[in-house]
């Protein structure tokens, strides 16, 4: 992999990772159209024993993350301060609610795990799924209860959360795009929902990367310029994207996600079905 496509597929993750447009669905779809993965690329990396594109996403992912606890840096450190103080309920509340949004999708991963990683295989599944995602944006549109006393994320809002969270463990299904949408409908304030949403990936990603934590032996010395180069790269725009949703939140334009998931899909699904 060349330093330029590692750093675009950087960009790419760290912009969709926390846009509400799936930053596993638009790398299945980059790495199909760039040739870096697919059937032949993926049988050559079994044969040797490797897989050195998961290598790749998992340090993506490393990027992201930082970008996140950048971000949220004082209400992790409030959270952190609650762990030893009883002044804290808020931040103890949440630490739980955090804690119990997680488990429907380590449920699913344990479950579903290996049909997961097959949905990697297919762009053309992926691009179906995009377009799923799209509709999902649109709902709030339409369904989005009142915000009264709930604009709070609660017990019940977090457990929703969690299972959109779950959901889009699937390549095309947008794991912010599902969780915030999940909390807007169960009447949470959409920028409460987005900061929800927005903490939980840091456990969710935390949870991947220690999970295929043994996929870092398989790297070589000539990869870890590029590796570094698009784990910056997602780290930067990772960062820029999370002000990006929460200031498309603010002017009521979230929405516009999901026609773009649309189309994007639609488009996506058109190549890889009749052109590939």
């Amino acid at each position: 992999m060349s330093y330029l496509e590692a750093i675009l597929l950087g960009i790419l993750q760290g912009l969709t990772e926390f846009l509400p447009v799936s930053s596993s669905g638009h790398l299945v779809i980059a790495q199909h159209l760039l040739g870096i993965r697919g059937p032949e690329v993926d049988a050559a990396l079994a044969l040797a024993g490797e897989d050195s594109s998961a290598v790749f996403e998992l340090l993506l992912h490393v990027g992201t993350l930082l970008a996140v606890v950048i971000y949220f840096r004082a209400h992790l450190i409030e959270m952190l301060i609650s762990l030893f103080s009883k002044n804290r309920p808020r931040e103890r509340a949440l630490i739980l609610k955090l804690a119990i949004a997680m488990l429907p999708a380590v449920a699913a991963a344990l479950i579903f795990g290996d049909q997961f990683k097959a949905a990697y295989d297919s762009p053309t599944f992926t691009a179906i799924l995009l377009i799923c995602t799209g509709v999902l944006l649109l709902l709030p549109r339409f369904f989005q209860r009142p915000q009264g006393r709930g604009t709070e994320v609660g017990w019940a809002q977090a457990i929703m959360m969690g299972v959109g969270q779950a959901v889009a463990i699937l390549p095309g299904i947008s794991r912010s795009g599902s969780t915030i949408v999940a909390g807007m409908l169960g009447g949470v304030n959409p920028s409460k929902a987005a900061e929800f949403s927005f903490l939980l990936a840091i456990p969710a990603i935390t949870g991947a990367v220690i999970y295929e934590r043994d996929e870092f032996r398989s790297i070589e010395a000539s990869e870890v310029g590029p590796y570094l180069a698009g784990s910056i790269a997602a780290f930067v725009f990772g960062l820029i994207a999370v002000y990006g949703v929460l200031a498309s939140i603010r002017k009521g334009k979230f929405e516009y996600f999901g026609y773009y998931c649309i189309l994007a899909g639609i488009a996506a699904f058109v190549y890889f079905r009749f052109f590939a």
